[in-house]
């Protein structure tokens, strides 16, 4: 499982982590593995946190 090589303890800009979240699709051909399914999940917490949302849509 790839890891973002960034700290938990670093701020990364919604740009930055918006960037990792289209790569990570990108590389899977739009149908992620359960590994890569753990690491969307954990960059759209990073998502919402960085820009004041909710990680869950309300859709």
């Amino acid at each position: 499982m790839s890891r973002s090589p960034y700290s938990s303890d670093s701020v990364r800009s919604a740009a930055a982590v918006n960037e990792e979240i289209r790569d990570l699709w990108q590389r899977s051909g739009g149908c992620l593995s359960p590994d890569d399914e753990d690491q969307y999940q954990r960059l759209l917490v990073e998502w919402a946190a960085v820009t004041g949302g909710s990680a869950r849509s309300a859709a």
